[in-house]
């Protein structure tokens, strides 16, 4: 009953977008409506709002962003979906789930491939990132670019995370990846995916026994009030993707989307100031709240995933690999 009144909802959403989208001729204005699934004190939320301040600057007006924040549109997949019809101009996914339409990107879920941020964010600003991004394309979708998602680290209810050997019999939430699973089951969890909307009433009943995320994510999703041990492995450094529709961008005149290519440029880099400072403040207020939070010997992790690494081998995916590592 419940996902068929969601679904009603969603119908009904989209039916209100299709009338609503693309361009406004009374007001002259191009609206631009964007979907997503976080809270609005996120950095990536906020990034947003910036991209449509710059939006509208760069256009003189004649350009809005129109944004829907907390699942308001749907699940992630969900949205994706909407985009892929030219109802929902853009919204943000993370790029684990995208690989069930590139393959290519589960790339970003495969652990300890990064050296560190600045090897991270190398990789992500090089030819190899952008064309990452464009595979999407032959699924009407237009990657626009990146933002910083630190890095994903465990949270548990009842014990700390300090070896992989810890993981063992526990149900681990992971993203809707088949590579995202595979990464939990490597370090000895079983993976359970579960949707962001209803991870916390999972935690809280029982169904998984932790998950895996960023600080802010954590702190702001409000799980530490039942998953009370955070251990910092930082197995794995998934970016966030904005998305556009292909059919909405397409529709936009070349002057239009280089204007939103511009502001989209800008929001990162604003994205990125943000998401350290709300990174460090994540962790004192999850600290003040009284969670445990666990530095780990990542060397036991690593050394964990090493016959996962090996299984792609001889393979495109086991090119990507060797190609980040190398930068």
């Amino acid at each position: 009953m419940l996902r068929l009144l969601t679904l009603t909802l969603t119908i009904s959403i989209l039916f209100v977008l299709s009338a609503c989208s693309g361009h406004d001729k009374q007001a002259d204005v191009t609206v631009l409506r964007l979907g997503h699934t976080l809270d609005t004190q996120h950095s990536v939320h906020k990034a947003m709002e910036y991209l449509g301040e710059r939006l509208a600057h760069y256009s003189n007006g004649t350009m809005k962003v129109v944004i829907y924040p907390s699942s308001q549109l749907g699940t992630e997949r969900e949205m994706v979906e909407l985009l892929q019809i030219g109802s929902l101009a853009m919204t943000k996914v993370s790029a684990s789930p995208l690989e069930g339409f590139a393959p290519e990107m589960k790339v970003f879920s495969i652990p300890y491939i990064f050296r560190d941020n600045e090897h991270f964010w190398r990789v992500l600003n090089s030819e190899l990132g952008s064309k990452l991004l464009s595979g999407v394309e032959d699924f009407r979708l237009k990657g626009l670019g990146y933002y910083d998602a630190g890095s994903r680290s465990f949270y548990t209810n009842d014990k700390p995370i300090n070896h992989p050997d810890d993981l063992k019999g526990l149900k681990i939430r992971v993203l809707n990846s088949p590579t995202a699973v595979a990464t939990v089951r490597a370090l000895g969890g079983a993976a359970t995916p579960v949707s962001w909307g209803e991870l916390y009433t999972a935690l809280q009943q029982g169904v998984v026994d932790g998950a895996e995320n960023n600080p802010p994510s954590y702190y702001l999703s409000r799980h530490y009030e039942i998953a009370r041990y955070y251990s910092l492995d930082e197995h794995t450094s998934v970016p966030d993707v904005m998305l556009a529709s292909l059919p909405v961008w397409n529709s936009l005149t070349a002057q239009q989307q280089e204007w939103l290519t511009r502001a989209m440029a800008d929001s990162v880099t604003y994205q990125r100031a943000l998401w350290q400072t709300s990174t460090e403040e994540s962790l004192a207020k999850v600290k003040a709240e009284g969670v445990t939070v666990i530095t780990p010997d990542k060397r036991a992790f690593v050394e964990a995933v090493k016959p996962f690494h090996k299984s792609f081998e001889n393979s495109p995916i086991g090119d990507l690999i060797t190609q980040i590592k190398a930068m």
